[in-house]
């Protein structure tokens, strides 16, 4: 039995897509289990380009499952867009895409809401409604998947719901009403088209670990946004975290066998909250340009900067990392020196600890170890032991920093750009 959980170790964008597209392969079940729309996973198979924000990464793999699970939030538009775009590529849905009856309705108030709040609070969320829909559920006035099954039922959720939401935005935002009846009706047409889809995703995956299959477990965002032992308040709405595989799914902890945690080869940050180490010059806009970092989801540019060293020892103890996949390698490249940050000072002293709270992460001065660039061109094919000894040098830093081997190496956008390995091997 076997159960992998992979997670994006920084702030999210470090190309979790890719690589579970490559342990797809192997797995019989992918599942995703949490966050909604707000992700952008891409995959880049030959000439064609994919980017995924609902359906788990696998689905690109004929024999594989993909679930939907109980922590994700849904928003149906984005959802049937979406199959209907793998349709028109020649991906075959039918019988391989299981969501999770449990899992909760993105509705267009909640998007509203959260365009409106954002011009205030200013979070750097993407709009699509995500945290909204978070706060209905643990408001305990959410409407479930399930409740689709109950059209008569849904429909007085429905209206209660969009009553309660037109009220907060004629009072407090002087915002339009939304039109009830459309939604109703649109709503109400959807769960005509989700009903096949529609199934207890905890029983099937609970069913397929105990039989012995292979389960990917596909985590969005980014370990450092998580709700709890994230940047708080600018964070994200769930739990990115290894932790969060357990309650978006239904697994017990008993059930994972490994972790794997996705690491860009220098960081990046979308939207507003503390960046120790971004770069605000020539540096970081060389990173932003060779590494192409814009939001494959929202088109927005990303805050670019050296490798964390210490954020990222803070996101392998909080998800037990026991293996990286060190992606985007090859955007380092062309760099004379390398630089990565390997602790924190706060007036002029050490700080022991990642800082729980923004306002002393916003002050903290990072402690840089400069690394000579090894100025060549990794290539497809090529082994750990090939690499230059600088290459090799930079790796056994993050290893030693972080206390995870680093088994794989991302070296461009596309399925075959990875070398796989032991540096622990290499002489």
């Amino acid at each position: 039995m076997s159960v992998r959980v992979v997670i994006g170790a920084q702030w999210g964008d470090e190309g979790k897509g890719k690589v579970v597209d490559m342990f797809a392969e192997e797995a019989d079940v992918v599942a995703r289990y949490q966050g909604g729309a707000n992700a952008g996973h891409t995959i880049v198979v030959g000439d064609r380009k994919y980017v995924l924000h609902l359906i788990p990464s696998g689905i690109l793999h004929d024999n594989t499952v993909c679930v939907i699970g109980n922590g994700v939030v849904i928003d149906p538009a984005a959802l049937m867009e979406e199959i209907e775009l793998l349709k028109s590529f020649g991906v075959s849905i039918e019988g391989r895409l299981k969501i999770s009856h449990k899992a909760h309705l993105i509705m267009p108030y909640h998007k509203l809401l959260d365009q409106l709040t954002e011009r205030e609070q200013k979070i750097g969320t993407t709009g699509r409604g995500i945290g909204p829909s978070y706060i209905d559920k643990y408001n305990r006035s959410g409407i479930r998947i399930v409740d689709l099954l109950d059209r008569v039922r849904l429909e007085e959720q429905l209206r209660e719901g969009i009553r309660q939401k037109n009220d907060w935005f004629r009072k407090v935002y002087d915002a339009p009403e939304l039109d009830v009846e459309k939604i109703v009706a649109e709503y109400l047409d959807f769960d005509q088209q989700m009903d096949d889809y529609i199934t207890d995703t905890t029983s099937f995956i609970n069913e397929a670990w105990r039989s012995g299959k292979t389960i990917l477990a596909e985590g969005a965002q980014g370990a450092l946004l998580d709700i709890d032992h994230g940047t708080y308040p600018f964070v994200t709405s769930s739990s990115p975290t290894s932790g969060g595989a357990c309650t978006g799914l239904g697994l017990p902890p008993t059930a994972i066998t490994k972790v794997t945690g996705i690491v860009k080869a220098y960081c990046t940050r979308v939207g507003a909250g503390p960046f120790p180490t971004e770069l605000e010059d020539e540096t970081g806009e060389k990173l932003r340009a060779l590494g192409a970092e814009f939001g494959a989801t929202t088109g927005r540019p990303r805050r670019c900067g050296w490798l964390d060293l210490f954020a990222l020892r803070y996101s392998a103890m909080i998800n037990g990392i026991d293996e990286i996949v060190l992606t985007k390698l090859d955007v380092l490249n062309d760099f004379e020196e390398i630089k990565v940050c390997t602790g924190y000072n706060v007036n002029g002293e050490p700080v022991k600890y990642f800082p729980s709270d923004c306002g002393t992460l916003e002050k903290v001065e990072p402690i840089y170890e400069t690394l000579p660039g090894w100025n060549y061109e990794l290539r497809s094919g090529e082994s750990f032991d090939d690499l230059p000894s600088e290459t090799r040098n930079y790796i056994r830093k993050i290893e030693e920093e972080v206390g995870a081997p680093v088994r794989y190496l991302g070296i461009g956008p596309g399925r075959d750009e990875i070398i796989v390995g032991d540096l622990e091997k290499v002489g």
